[in-house]
């Protein structure tokens, strides 16, 4: 467990209840930020490889399958007063272990309110319902990306159902020739967008954060996706969290480079508490 004094440097840097976390980066808050996660897949917090995972029979690799509620690591995050980070639901809404797998989400939501996002088949319908039991903002990828492209219909719905300041947009990406293209469904579907400047600039005035999971690399253990961490470092101009293949110290010294700091990380199975070598506190000390 971390010092009481640690915990007051990360706190710093984190959301509060009045400041957006685009408020904070444009007043210059841009030091790394270690974000937390959990993942849930049939009921259950795991760490699966991302391109492995499929709808049909509701099936995944796993790298990690644990015996602990999702409450139980929203619980430990709060502790060591960290903020920002997310859940996401792996399961789609007809699965049979949806239900299942939203229950966990909520219960994390209600241990921690205000601290936590949530995403995982986000709709304006069923948004409020999320951000009502306790997350800080809700992720979208699905609803806003249909048939290839932007539906800005339906991300003007997004942001009338509850505000920018409470919606990150999910940028998840596959590389496709020499370019990275935004992944929909969790993972399984290319879109037409493009990961690049334009499309930031035209996302950016409808959320408050961007979260971008290198979908070749999650969960591999092999590495970060070096050309998507710098196209995000460049960029540079709203808070982005990225996720995927890190799996050493040294993978989080190379984003912190090649994101011109201004990149928060999250770190799935290479951490000790989803069965990696990386120790929690090692992470976030990596990240300062």
């Amino acid at each position: 467990m971390m010092t009481g004094e640690k915990v007051l440097d990360l706190q710093q840097f984190h959301i509060t209840e009045q400041v957006t976390s685009t408020q904070l980066h444009k007043k210059g808050h841009t030091k790394v930020r270690f974000r937390p996660c959990i993942d849930i897949h049939n009921g259950k917090v795991k760490q699966i490889v991302g391109s492995s995972l499929k709808d049909e029979g509701d099936m995944a690799s796993e790298n990690f399958v644990s015996e602990k509620e999702a409450a139980h690591f929203a619980r430990m995050y709060k502790e060591l007063g960290l903020k920002g980070g997310h859940i996401i639901l792996l399961n789609p809404e007809g699965s049979p272990y949806y239900e299942a797998t939203k229950e966990q989400g909520i219960s994390a939501l209600k241990e921690t309110p205000g601290l936590l996002q949530i995403g995982g088949g986000i709709t304006s319908d069923n948004a409020a319902e999320f951000i009502d039991a306790g997350a800080s903002h809700v992720i979208v990828t699905s609803y806003v990306f249909k048939n290839g492209c932007i539906n800005e219909e339906n991300l003007k719905k997004m942001v009338q159902a509850v505000g920018k300041e409470h919606l990150v947009l999910d940028l998840s990406c596959k590389r496709k020739g020499d370019d990275y293209y935004i992944v929909t469904d969790r993972w399984q579907n290319m879109t037409d967008v493009k990961l690049d400047e334009k499309t930031l600039d035209l996302l950016s005035g409808s959320c408050d954060e961007f979260l971008v999971h290198a979908a070749d690399v999650e969960g591999k253990q092999n590495g970060i996706e070096k050309n998507v961490a710098s196209i995000l470092g460049e960029w540079g101009k709203k808070p982005i969290t990225y996720a995927g293949g890190v799996r050493s110290i040294a993978d989080i010294q190379k984003l912190k480079l090649l994101g011109a700091d201004k990149l928060d990380v999250t770190i799935g199975s290479a951490l000790d508490i989803f069965g990696g070598n990386i120790s929690m506190t090692d992470a976030i000390k990596a990240c300062l």
